[in-house]
């Protein structure tokens, strides 16, 4: 049988269902912003959670030191399409996938890549903060500790960096040592952004970062968001509209489990193809 042919079970070569970890590292080298390939690619790609078809037929290409926001409905299936990419969905009972996905041209569903190398290149930042009950340093000192590292200057160096990075480092330098859960909730927010940059993943994952922040916190975030796009590619799934106009380059509009639209983000909010799409982001349904 050919190999693009689906299998008894109904899946075709590229389904999965959920798995443990595989055999080899996902790949090190990043090709930079400068390349010609795709930062994130994927290709027909449909997916279930058992019997329920949450996506069908998503096909997008990502580039490089980008801002990509995912806009649409609860439930329309952004939450899922943002979780492929570090295999999260992979924990949910029933969820399988059809389709290719690949980041930096490396199929991350292939049968030699290792979930916990993938993760290490893409971080993933919750709705809600939710820092570890630690101390400052240790929760961004986190990765790199379950990852092997010991070198004590090596980690003092790289939690500074990230600090300063999430814009958090002059607000905690002098309280490193301080429990996170003592900080407010923008500011752990960053702390979770610190601790997702730190082991220097090539994409971040956001879904809704600020939503659950006031105004000030918000701002502070999207801020962030926009500065971070110079080292790294970021896809954001916000149901903020003004949010999505002010950060991304991109704007991915999704609908009942399928993408209507994907285009420039200024394209998107002033003047959409789809009429769908306008009557989103205008109000009149979502």
């Amino acid at each position: 049988m050919e190999e693009n042919k689906k299998t008894e079970s109904g899946q075709g070569i590229h389904g999965h269902e959920k798995s443990g970890e595989l055999s080899s590292e996902f790949p090190a080298s990043i090709p930079n912003k400068e390349s010609k390939m795709d930062k994130i690619n994927s290709k027909g790609v449909h997916c279930w959670y058992g019997d329920f078809h949450v996506l069908r037929d998503i096909n997008m290409e990502i580039k490089h030191n980008t801002v990509t926001a995912l806009i649409g409905p609860s439930g329309c299936g952004k939450s899922t399409y943002l979780r492929i990419f570090n295999r999260m969905n992979d924990l949910i009972e029933g969820f399988r996938l059809e389709g290719e996905v690949a980041i930096d041209g490396k199929d991350i569903f292939a049968r030699d890549v290792r979930i916990n190398e993938l993760r290490k290149k893409v971080g993933m930042v919750f709705q809600k903060p939710n820092p570890f009950p630690k101390s400052i340093f240790e929760n961004v000192a986190y990765g790199l500790r379950v990852n092997g590292v010991t070198h004590k200057k090596f980690i003092e160096e790289t939690v500074e960096r990230s600090l300063k990075q999430a814009a958090l480092w002059e607000e905690v330098k002098d309280k490193l040592d301080k429990n996170a859960l003592s900080l407010s909730g923008g500011q752990q927010q960053r702390l979770c952004i610190a601790r997702a940059i730190a082991i220097e993943p090539s994409v971040v994952l956001m879904d809704e970062p600020s939503s659950a922040l006031d105004p000030i916190s918000s701002a502070k975030i999207e801020e962030l968001i926009w500065e971070l796009k110079a080292k790294y590619t970021i896809l954001i799934v916000t149901h903020n509209m003004q949010q999505a106009a002010r950060v991304s380059d991109k704007t991915a509009f999704f609908y009942i489990g399928e993408l209507v639209e994907y285009d420039d983000t200024k394209t998107i909010f002033t003047n959409p193809k789809k009429e769908k799409t306008q009557n989103y982001i205008t109000g009149r349904f979502g």
